[in-house]
């Protein structure tokens, strides 16, 4: 467990060495050899939520296509929002898997890269991240390098395009 929290609660893995403890990253990402500024480099969380805000906006708009909606029909809008979440999670996983952004993501510039160097994102990764970023406290909780719990747990980062 401590090597989930260990960046974030103090005294459960803290960088702490034999030698003493680690210095804090001057940038984020720094501690991943990403530049401070400009393409590669960590990206924020307001281009973060703003590319889910589209990517969820988008959804609504496709759903709305098909499904009909109704703001004095409570059943009628539990099914748009259900078909709306199901679109997300396509618009979410299919891209991102292949290329390493959603529509939003790549409105605003950013994307997915994998810390291995791998081109490719994956299933499982893209999978895993629109899983927690559903959850919403897994894509609040940050760490020093801009990196949060759905970066962590599939070993990825969120970086500059341009």
């Amino acid at each position: 467990m401590a090597r989930w929290t260990g960046e974030w609660l103090p005294g459960t893995g803290d960088g702490s060495t034999a030698a003493g403890p680690r210095e804090a990253p001057k940038w984020r990402g720094e501690s991943m050899g990403l530049p401070e500024t400009g393409v590669g480099a960590v990206a924020g969380g307001g281009p973060r939520f703003l590319a889910l805000v589209v990517d969820l906006v988008l959804a609504s708009l496709i759903t709305a296509l098909f499904v009909r909606y109704d703001l004095q029909n409570a059943a009628a809008m539990q099914t748009f929002n259900l078909w709306a979440g199901a679109v997300w999670a396509v618009i979410t996983v299919v891209p991102v898997t292949f290329f390493g952004f959603t529509p939003g993501m790549a409105v605003l510039g950013i994307r997915v890269a994998r810390l291995d160097g791998a081109t490719m994102v994956g299933a499982w990764r893209a999978l895993v991240r629109m899983v927690l970023t559903a959850l919403l406290l897994p894509p609040l909780v940050r760490n020093a390098d801009g990196r949060n719990w759905l970066d962590r747990a599939t070993n990825t980062v969120v970086i500059r395009m341009r």
